[in-house]
């Protein structure tokens, strides 16, 4: 097991094999600009798939916001992010909040996002980012950023028409409006709306339930996932047949099909 990265404005902890990173920022919203959670975000990325004792993330907020996404006052102010010439700008989105949907596009593992809260603009999308989502009874989402006059720079309107369909995810970025969880569970956005109270409790139970899996073939199966977006039929089955290969050849395999013939709980090693 490799140690846990050091963050600086996040708290991970590992139960089993199911990694839970809080963003820890609640003064600001967990506001994903003028912080440090990109770089926490992406070490725990880096962490999880360097270390295959973690099968699957969940991600959540600290205090009443899931995240607010972009810093306003600063973007009032132009400061951190927002400050400078166009050059300058774009520098800084490439460099900072940008560095999020890569890492969690390149993530090995299922993500889970637990919205606690508001997860609103960049917030939003970072919850889009994952996999899954679970929501608070409460919660209340948008993506937003038409209402400030600026665009999703963080990728938002590419991960949202992939989740939604470009008609829906259209009205929704058009619009910049704000919907409650029941919304976004009837759209498709979330799996499941939940009381607060049990948010965590039921992102856990599911992820449990994931990481209970063979790991190695549920990290191949993430990728499969993954590249079923971009790829050709032929050329997905072509990998499909390459990662079915490497899956016969594991012990885990073996234990997966003993146990089911000798109807018992498996015991996976991750090999």
């Amino acid at each position: 097991m490799k140690p846990l990265p050091q963050l600086h404005d996040a708290l991970l902890q590992l139960d089993g094999r199911v990694a839970t990173l809080t963003l820890d920022r609640d003064d600001v919203r967990n506001a994903l600009t003028g912080t440090r959670l990109a770089d926490d975000i992406e070490a725990t990325v880096d962490w999880i798939n360097a270390n295959e004792d973690v099968s699957v993330l969940v991600l959540t907020g600290a205090g009443k916001a899931f995240s607010a996404g972009g810093n306003v006052k600063h973007m009032l102010q132009r400061e951190e992010t927002f400050g400078g010439d166009v050059y300058a700008v774009q520098k800084q989105y490439r460099e900072g909040i940008q560095r999020i949907p890569l890492a969690l596009h390149r993530l090995e593992v299922p993500a889970i996002a637990a919205i606690n809260g508001a997860a609103i603009g960049a917030g939003f999308d970072l919850a889009c980012m994952c996999d899954l989502r679970i929501a608070a009874q409460d919660s209340i989402m948008g993506e937003t950023f038409v209402n400030l006059g600026i665009i999703p720079g963080d990728g938002g309107a590419w991960f949202l028409q992939r989740l939604v369909g470009y008609q829906r995810a259209a009205e929704l970025t058009f619009s910049g409006r704000t919907f409650g969880a029941q919304e976004a569970l009837a759209m498709g956005i979330v799996l499941e709306v939940v009381e607060g109270a049990a948010l965590m409790a039921r992102a856990q139970a599911l992820a449990a339930s994931f990481a209970a899996k063979p790991p190695q073939a549920l990290r191949l199966t993430k990728r499969l996932m993954k590249s079923a977006t971009r790829l050709e039929l032929g050329d997905f089955l072509a990998q499909c047949a390459v990662f079915q290969g490497m899956c016969h050849n594991t012990a885990d395999h073996l234990e997966a099909v003993g146990a089911f013939l000798d109807k018992r709980a498996p015991q996976f090693k991750g090999n």
